[in-house]
């Protein structure tokens, strides 16, 4: 209706422009006073047809807004994009609970040179620490590295203290498989170095971890074990949440009651001074452990090879 009122007033046919066009038929005083005018009611027209034509946009839009209106506020539909990986739910986990104790997360490189991977973590050539990690070599002093402790070393070099951080990342050592062993999985270390840290720093955050991690009530036990970058060295264990060390024959535990979840001790000083940083001046605790254990004991796994076998009917379980 509006197109053809404009068609009808100011087309090249209109009312108004036969107006116009008969300017030509008045004499000289007319012409000028009728052209004036003229000019002013064609400019008035044309703001209103405009204006008309905007009010009319504005309304058919608001209309099919109104219409189709979608509330952003209702929560999405789930949508079938699969499963996280049981070791991927409980890195997450491990990360969230560290993150929230003011620990950052790094990575590294799964390529790693011997410098880092041994010899900065007072493992030196011929040591025979050495043989705890079943290295597999690329090219030598090039190596898979056998767990994410190098990032210690990586770290320290590249910042000074205070450091707090975390490192997640998949590490390979060549050895038999079988239900505990797999030459390739993940680990998560662990590294806190400042002023005044001591021995009851760690054992505070690594029972706070285990409590987050495996609920409010359980038990911590620390007993001393070797690791070569620290002294002391502990390992760290939690009751057993399955007998609580009443079933001799129980299976998680195997009777002792207590289950082994991860290594931990003090950097050890030599570690410190490789880096650059004083010894006498700043302590620090390191700690590591494996998701894929911590998966097992949470949900009751019995075979690390079930992680990477890529059978669906076990992964759909998580």
């Amino acid at each position: 209706e509006l197109e053809q009122w404009r068609v009808r007033i100011l087309g090249r046919r209109g009312e108004l422009t036969g107006i116009l066009r008969g300017l030509a038929q008045l004499d000289l005083e007319e012409r000028r006073q009728v052209g004036a005018l003229g000019n002013q009611a064609k400019a008035a027209l044309e703001e209103g047809l405009e204006k008309r034509g905007r009010d009319i946009s504005e309304a058919r839009l608001a209309q099919v807004a109104d219409l189709e209106r979608i509330d952003v506020t209702l929560p999405g539909r789930p949508v079938a994009t699969g499963r996280l990986h049981p070791t991927t739910q409980v890195l997450r986990e491990i990360t969230d609970a560290f993150v929230a104790m003011g620990f950052s997360i790094v990575e590294g490189p799964e390529v790693e040179w011997d410098h880092y991977n041994f010899e900065m973590l007072n493992i030196p050539q011929g040591h025979p620490a050495r043989d705890m990690w079943n290295t597999l070599w690329v090219d030598y002093p090039m190596l898979l590295r056998t767990h994410t402790s190098p990032m210690q070393a990586r770290v320290m070099e590249s910042v000074q203290p205070p450091v707090r951080v975390i490192v997640p990342g998949k590490c390979y050592r060549y050895e038999a498989t079988d239900a505990t062993h797999e030459w390739h999985f993940y680990q998560v270390e662990g590294l806190a170095v400042d002023e005044g840290i001591t021995f009851a720093d760690l054992k505070g955050t690594l029972y706070e971890f285990a409590r987050r991690l495996f609920g409010t009530e359980r038990k911590v036990r620390f007993r001393c074990d070797y690791f070569p970058f620290v002294e002391p060295g502990v390992d760290m264990s939690i009751d057993c949440f399955s007998c609580e060390g009443n079933d001799s024959s129980c299976r998680i535990c195997r009777g002792s009651g207590w289950i082994e979840i991860m290594g931990a001790g003090m950097v050890h000083p030599r570690v410190l001074a490789g880096v650059g940083y004083d010894p006498e001046k700043y302590t620090g605790f390191a700690f590591g452990l494996g998701p894929e254990r911590i998966a097992m004991l949470k949900y009751g796994i019995d075979d690390i090879r079930h992680f990477y076998s890529n059978d669906l009917r076990f992964l759909r379980q998580f």
